[in-house]
């Protein structure tokens, strides 16, 4: 795919999209710490300085396409908690399938998963101020969004489920990172049984610790 020069915002819009679909491409097939200027900038046809002029650096590109993959996440989340979560259950029975729910829902989400992993540590530097608050401003309306959903199937959590919402995220990175041990730590655990409680599973520990975050959320909100 080759561009000539852009001449009007239509053409510009183009290219931004191109460049985003590109990336998007790239990390079904990649990490998000493989995906590199250079070889977007070949697959997408436009020279690294070029792709520049549409956004400030590789990280403005990926947080970019952090908020919209949180964004398409929450609209397939409502019918999840419409089915999952049953409305006739105790508070902490659906506290524990909204637990469920959530990771049945963020366990294949692959790409949103290692962006989220990568966010604080490496995406929100070498970017402005701007495109930081962008983010921000973003980040906050995607947990306000994400809260109103949960507090539908479980309004007793109230203010509450903000934080769990906010929260939730927090999770998602470290545990992405943390479920995923080099070649190194691998060997370790093969070596030494006696490690094997640190090996986690993503799905498994996700789903316990939402479980236990929700269910410390509605005693304090009781209490």
């Amino acid at each position: 795919m080759t561009f000539q020069r852009a001449r009007s915002e239509e053409q510009r819009e183009i290219r931004r999209r191109a460049i985003l679909d590109t990336t998007a491409a790239m990390l079904d097939q990649m990490t998000v710490n493989e995906v590199t200027l250079n070889e977007l900038s070949r697959r997408v046809g436009l020279a690294k300085s070029n792709v520049l002029r549409y956004f400030e650096s590789r990280e403005a590109i990926l947080l970019e396409l952090l908020d919209r993959a949180w964004k398409q996440w929450i609209d397939r989340l409502a019918e999840r908690l419409t089915t999952d979560v049953d409305p006739q259950g105790t508070p902490r029975r659906r506290g524990d399938q909204l637990a469920a729910a959530l990771t049945r829902s963020l366990a294949p989400e692959r790409v949103l998963c290692d962006l989220l992993s990568s966010q604080s540590g490496v995406l929100e530097h070498n970017v402005s101020v701007e495109v930081a608050a962008r983010y921000k401003r973003a980040t906050l309306d995607n947990v306000t969004a994400m809260a109103e959903l949960v507090r539908r199937h479980l309004p007793e959590l109230g203010d509450q489920a903000f934080m769990v919402c906010g929260a939730t995220f927090v999770l998602v990175g470290a545990l992405w990172v943390h479920t995923r041990p080099s070649a190194s730590a691998l060997a370790a655990y093969e070596a030494d049984p006696s490690l094997a409680a640190l090996r986690l599973d993503f799905a498994t520990a996700l789903e316990e610790l939402l479980a236990t975050q929700i269910t410390g959320a509605l005693t304090r909100t009781a209490s």
